[in-house]
């Protein structure tokens, strides 16, 4: 199960590494230089300051403990009760310092966390991103990466960063210490630490790489079950379990084989540091006792030696102690920085104007125009439409047909702007004049009103007017289900059937009134009857509109006809 070491695996590890630690700096200098920089430095300042006071009272601590046992060994009652006075006072100051530590901690992650998934969210709907991710071969499951993966990387960033900091205020504080006791004890503390952060990244280093997998292969199992709780209809009509039960089972033992492979290393990770571990726990003692024995040091030496040593080992060796969780953090932050640099790519002006230079885009126009427009699809492999033109005008309307799979919806995600383009120009109004009806509308989490004002929850659109579209696109039955309340909260997508989403998508269109309308077979759950209905009040309403379609009653409603044939060629007719 051990890899062999070959020249491209340290390359590839270096280089990783060196990505890792960009992703990070990136990640941390965006925070600090955002607009809570101020409150985010304040808190900062303060995690030092107490994590220098908290050091500080350690080691006063350990001088405390020195004089209790040496009084404790002399048999000296006053200087006892006076040691032990003053080893009460250092353990209340290190109690209160450890509480309001941790306090200040815990709220700084919590304000980095609220930042940060906020700045992902808000990117992850720049561009539309989020619709651009999907199928993307680098980042799995965006989901987990904005909600655990941001929250574990806040928390444990400054938890490394802080422990980072206790160990150099330790070193400081305990290296005098030791040096006053005998210069052999640091020396032995150096080399002992520095061997076992070497061994514990040459046994462990496969942790980080199976980590990283751990998070992708619970984040697909966890998704397996949100996919059948959200297509359980589906599912049950189908008679599908036995698929889904195989489908799991094998998410699971993906996680499973995983899991086990992490538990192997840990084991032989768990081997050298138990014995490093205790073995830590006699050396001082060696280099000590002779010290005692010969009466060159009382026993209240000996005692602090031990807890001193402890302190310095412990600060050199945050590595080896902490491998184990250093290896989960870096594949976090992996993740994270993954989604940070995609997005990166999504912002980036320079390959904005790149696009825009070979798909000319003019968004102030009221008509949809086409000029020699090649659709290609996502990954650039296929033509779809070679050169399309045509001009649609207001209260215009086309319909685009084919055969199954000629790109009929991949032609007007492009117009509607959803999917880049290739060469070619186009015009048509900004986004914010147009509207896109897919075949599956959308339900969002609400009431009815919610639904109806979909996107748009801002608009002063009155209860008449939407109760007179309700009625006109034949939803009258659905606003008797909720008493008439528009208020009224329910599961929208399990209460409404397909049909019925689609009249809902319609009765957004009308009380939005854009432009341009883009219908993907937004009524093939639809009887001809609420289909002529809908389409006659789209007529009327003044949008012009855009179809894809399979029937053949639809023609009637369209003035123009594109028909989509193979290798990209196409032919426009109008009708009448």
């Amino acid at each position: 199960m051990n890899e062999p070491i070959t020249p491209a695996n340290r390359i590839a590890a270096k280089e990783n590494f060196r990505n890792t630690v960009r992703q990070f700096r990136s990640i941390t200098r965006a925070f600090f230089k955002s607009e809570r920089r101020a409150k985010a430095r304040g808190w900062l300042i303060l995690l030092i300051a107490l994590s220098v006071a908290y050091v500080g009272v350690i080691v006063l601590i350990s001088y405390a403990g020195r004089d209790l046992m040496t009084a404790i060994e002399s048999k000296n009652s006053h200087a006892y009760w006076e040691a032990m006075g003053r080893y009460a006072a250092t353990f209340v100051a290190a109690v209160l310092i450890n509480v309001f530590f941790r306090w200040t901690q815990e709220t700084l992650a919590l304000l980095w966390r609220e930042w940060m998934t906020q700045h992902l969210i808000k990117r992850y709907f720049n561009n539309r991103a989020y619709y651009r991710l999907r199928g993307s071969e680098s980042i799995d499951n965006p989901d987990q990466r904005i909600s655990e993966d941001v929250r574990n990387f806040t928390s444990d960033s400054l938890t490394y960063a802080l422990m980072v900091v206790n160990s150099v205020m330790t070193l400081i504080g305990f290296f005098g210490v030791l040096w006053s006791i005998s210069g052999m004890l640091v020396s032995v503390a150096l080399v002992y630490a520095t061997f076992g952060t070497f061994m514990c990244f040459v046994i462990g280093r496969r942790l980080v790489s199976l980590q990283y997998d751990k998070y992708q292969k619970e984040a697909d199992f966890r998704y397996g079950l949100v996919r059948i709780r959200d297509n359980a209809e589906s599912i049950a009509f189908y008679r599908g379990e036995k698929r889904e039960h195989r489908d799991l089972v094998h998410r699971l033992s993906a996680v499973v084989g995983n899991m086990r492979t992490i538990i192997f290393w840990n084991r032989n990770l768990g081997f050298f540091r138990n014995s490093y571990n205790y073995l830590a726990l006699i050396l001082p003692i060696l280099i000590v006792a002779p010290m005692f024995m010969n009466g060159s040091a009382p026993f209240g030496v000996v005692t602090q030696t031990i807890e001193s040593f402890a302190q310095v080992l412990g600060a050199v060796s945050i590595v080896a102690n902490n491998f184990e969780d250093l290896s989960t953090y870096l594949a976090g932050v992996q993740r994270i920085g993954i989604l940070w640099d995609d997005l990166d790519d999504f912002d980036a002006e320079e390959e904005r104007s790149a696009r825009e230079s070979l798909q000319q885009l003019d968004e102030a126009g009221s008509t949809v125009k086409l000029c020699k427009l090649t659709v290609l699809t996502p990954d650039k492999a296929k033509v779809l439409a070679n050169e399309l033109t045509f001009e649609l005008g207001p209260n215009q309307s086309l319909m685009i047909m084919g055969a199954s799979g000629s790109g009929k919806s991949s032609v007007l995600r492009t117009i509607a702007g959803l999917w880049p383009g290739g060469a070619g120009a186009l015009e048509r109004p900004a986004l914010q004049h147009l509207m896109f009806l897919p075949q599956r509308p959308y339900m969002v989490p609400g009431s009815l009103r919610d639904q109806l004002r979909y996107p748009d929850h801002s608009s002063n659109v009155d209860d008449d007017t939407i109760r007179r579209v309700v009625e006109q696109v034949n939803l009258s039955d659905v606003l008797a289900r909720v008493d008439g309340d528009l208020e009224r909260v329910i599961d929208w997508t399990n209460i409404l059937s397909l049909g019925e989403q689609q009249r809902v998508a319609f009765a957004r269109l009308f009380l939005r009134q854009p432009k341009f309308a883009f219908l993907d077979e937004a009524t093939s759950a639809l009887d001809e009857d609420n289909q002529s209905r809908l389409y006659g009040l789209i007529r009327a309403s003044g949008i012009g509109f855009i179809s894809v379609g399979h029937r053949e009653t639809l023609l009637p409603f369209h003035e123009n006809v594109l028909r989509l044939e193979c290798a990209g060629e196409w032919v426009l007719s109008r009708r009448g």
